[in-house]
C-alpha cells in the first residue's frame, strides 16, 4: 500500500509538471489564434464571427477588458449577433457587474425575440432568471 501511495504522489507531481507545460503550450496556441484572427480582421474588420471569436480567445487568456470592448463594439455594429449578448453578460456576472449583466441579458432577449430564435431566448432567459434569483 505504501508503495502505491508513493507512486501516486510521484505521478501527481509528474502530472503537475505536465499540466504546467500544457498550459504554456495552450497559451501559446491561443496567442497564435489571436494573431491569426487579427490578421483576418485586418481585411474584414466588421466581421461579427471573427470579432466574437477574438473576444472568446481573449477571454480564455484572462484579457477581460479587451474581450468586453470587442463584444460591446460588435453589438453596437451588429445587434443581431445574439451569441455575444450571452457571453458579454456572463463576463459581467463574473466581474461582479450584476446590473450590467442583467441589461445585456435583456438586450439579448430582445434581439433573440426579434430574430425568432427560441433556442437563444431560452438560454438567455435561463441565465437571466438565475441571476435574478441570486
Amino acid at each position: 500500500m505504501v508503495v502505491y501511495a508513493t507512486n501516486a504522489r510521484t505521478n501527481i507531481s509528474g502530472a503537475k509538471i505536465v499540466l504546467k507545460g500544457l498550459v504554456k503550450i495552450n497559451c501559446g496556441k491561443k496567442m497564435e489564434r489571436i494573431d491569426k484572427l487579427r490578421q483576418m480582421l485586418a481585411s474584414s474588420p466588421e466581421d461579427s464571427f471573427l470579432n466574437h471569436a477574438l473576444a472568446m480567445e481573449m477571454l480564455a487568456l484572462g484579457q477581460d477588458a479587451e474581450a468586453r470592448r470587442v463584444w460591446e463594439t460588435l453589438l453596437q455594429r451588429d445587434p443581431g449577433y445574439i451569441g455575444s449578448y450571452y457571453q458579454l453578460a456572463k463576463l459581467m456576472e463574473r466581474l461582479g457587474e450584476r446590473t450590467l449583466a442583467l441589461e445585456w441579458y435583456e438586450r439579448g432577449l430582445a434581439a433573440a425575440q426579434k430574430a425568432s430564435d427560441r433556442h437563444a431566448m431560452n438560454e438567455l432567459r435561463m441565465a437571466y432568471d438565475e441571476l435574478l434569483d441570486e
